[in-house]
C-alpha cells in the first residue's frame, strides 16, 4: 500500500522543458529524468529533466503520432492515424503491434498488467470504443452502457484514456465534455462533467489525463487552463491553476510530480503531492 499524501495548498512549478515543437500534444515518463514527447510532427523526443535532447525517433508515416506511451520494459509505443497501426519502438527497431482495417487508434495506455488499452473511432466516425490488448490480441471491447447506449461520444474527437490503481478505466472524452470511467469490466462508474466555478467559467474540455498513487484523476481542462483532481469516485478535489499553464495537452505523473504539455510547445513539471 502506498503512504497517503496530501495534495500542495500551492502546487509548485519546477521547471519548464522547451520542446521546439510549434503544436505539442503529448508527454509520458521514462523515468524520473527521461521524458518522451511528441507533437504535430513526426518527430518524437527524449529530453532529459535539464531539457536536453537525448534521443529522436520518427513513426513511419508521413502524419504525426496520435499518442505515446512507455512499456515496462523502456520502448515507446505510439499510435499512427494514418495507418491505422500501433507500434513499438525499441532500441531503434520499430515493430507493428496491432494493424486496423475499419477503425483509427487515437489514444493509447499502458496498463498495469501490460496489457494495451487503445481508444479508437471509426472511419465514418460514427463510432468509438475502447479495446484492452495482450500483445496484438484483442482481449476486451468497451463500447456500450448496460443500456445498449455508447459510453463515448461518437465522433472522431480524440479521447486520451488512462489506468486508475483500482483498475478502472479512465477516458478524456473531450466531444463529450466529460471524463468517462469504467470499471475493469467495462461497467460505467461515473461521469464527470465540470465543476461549478465563478473563475472556470468556460464549457468544460477535458483532453490528457493521467492517475496518480492516491488512485486520484488529473485531467487537462483546455478551455480554462487548469487541471481538474478527482478522487477515484469522480468527486471533485481541486483545480491546479497557478502555475501559468496555457492550453493544456497532455499529462503524466511520476511520483509526486505532474507533467504537463503545452500546445505551445512547453512540458512544465509540477510538483503537488507532499
Amino acid at each position: 500500500m502506498s503512504t497517503k499524501q496530501i495534495i500542495l495548498e500551492e502546487p509548485e512549478h519546477i521547471t519548464t522543458i522547451n520542446t521546439g515543437y510549434e503544436k505539442l500534444r503529448n508527454v509520458t515518463c521514462l523515468s524520473e529524468e527521461e521524458i518522451w514527447t511528441s507533437g504535430e510532427v513526426s518527430d518524437m523526443k527524449c529530453f532529459n529533466i535539464q531539457g536536453i535532447l537525448i534521443k529522436t525517433d520518427k513513426i513511419k508515416s508521413r502524419d504525426w503520432p496520435c499518442d505515446i506511451a512507455v512499456t515496462g520494459d523502456g520502448g515507446l509505443v505510439y499510435s499512427d492515424g494514418t495507418r491505422k497501426t500501433v507500434n513499438k519502438v525499441k532500441n531503434g527497431q520499430t515493430e507493428e503491434m496491432i494493424s486496423l482495417w475499419d477503425w483509427s487508434p487515437s489514444n493509447i495506455c499502458i496498463t498495469s498488467s501490460g496489457d494495451l488499452l487503445v481508444t479508437m473511432f471509426s472511419d465514418d466516425k460514427t463510432q468509438s470504443k475502447v479495446v484492452c490488448y495482450s500483445g496484438s490480441t484483442k482481449k476486451q471491447t468497451i463500447q456500450f452502457d448496460e443500456e445498449d447506449k455508447p459510453l463515448y461520444s461518437e465522433n472522431g474527437y480524440i479521447k486520451y484514456i488512462s489506468e486508475n490503481r483500482n483498475l478502472d478505466i479512465c477516458v478524456a472524452d473531450c466531444g463529450a465534455g466529460a471524463v468517462v470511467v469504467v470499471n475493469q469490466a467495462g461497467k460505467l462508474r461515473f461521469r464527470y462533467t465540470g465543476h461549478p466555478s465563478t473563475t472556470k467559467n468556460k464549457p468544460f474540455k477535458p483532453f490528457g489525463i493521467t492517475t496518480d498513487s492516491q488512485s486520484q484523476i488529473l485531467t487537462a481542462d483546455f478551455n480554462n487552463n487548469c487541471i481538474h483532481i478527482l478522487d477515484q469516485d469522480g468527486q471533485f478535489i481541486c483545480y491546479i491553476d497557478n502555475c501559468d499553464l496555457w492550453i493544456p495537452y497532455g499529462l503524466c505523473v511520476y511520483k509526486n510530480n505532474l507533467f504537463v504539455a503545452e500546445l505551445r510547445g512547453k512540458v512544465k513539471k509540477i510538483k503537488y503531492l507532499e
